[in-house]
């Protein structure tokens, strides 16, 4: 009889991997280490969000507030977002944001090093798209809901990740949403 193998150990503080699955970075995986409710959009989630938005995103402006790993940035930017604004306070989070967007040559990616909440308060840019993935259980994602609206464009689009139901704030409604374990997540689209 053979022995079961463990499956092997990660070194502390090794980094943690997650792939983009779509577009001109296919396959390219991006580092990011360890952190406080840091837990990337998984593949099922993010593939199913892009077959809502229709893949590519030709020259679309996209906002990833709560950046962290910046799974949904970059899959932005490899699938044509002609700009990708990343804001990230945590400063580990941040270098590796860096990191990956020279591994990429992904220039079309901005990283600001600032709190969401307080960036978003003090910028009159809109988008077209935006994400809202803020750190799991934080409570942050409703917060933000309500403020989403006056940086949209015209039938401007939200992507909102949390750990509750996805209530749409006057000015959206829901589009799509969906359920993958204990993270509710939906698109939503400016009235």
């Amino acid at each position: 009889m053979l022995a079961k193998r463990a499956p092997p150990q990660r070194a502390h503080g090794a980094p943690n991997h997650v792939r983009i699955i779509g577009g001109q970075y296919r396959r390219r995986l991006l580092e990011f280490p360890d952190g406080a409710g840091l837990r990337p959009t998984p593949d099922r989630v993010r593939e199913t969000l892009f077959n809502w938005l229709g893949q590519d995103l030709p020259g679309w402006a996209c906002l990833d507030l709560f950046a962290g790993s910046g799974a949904l940035g970059f899959e932005a930017a490899s699938r044509g977002a002609g700009r990708v604004v990343m804001i990230e306070r945590d400063p580990r989070a941040v270098g590796a944001l860096e990191k990956n967007r020279v591994t990429l040559g992904a220039s079309q990616v901005d990283i600001l090093r600032a709190d969401a909440l307080a960036w978003l308060a003090n910028s009159r840019e809109t988008f077209d798209l935006i994400f809202v993935d803020p750190p799991f259980d934080s409570g942050l994602a409703g917060t933000v809901l309500a403020e989403l609206a006056p940086h949209l464009k015209s039938s401007g689009q939200a992507y909102i990740e949390q750990a509750a139901p996805v209530v749409a704030p006057a000015g959206l409604i829901v589009h799509r949403s969906g359920r993958a374990g204990r993270s509710h997540f939906a698109l939503l689209v400016k009235e």
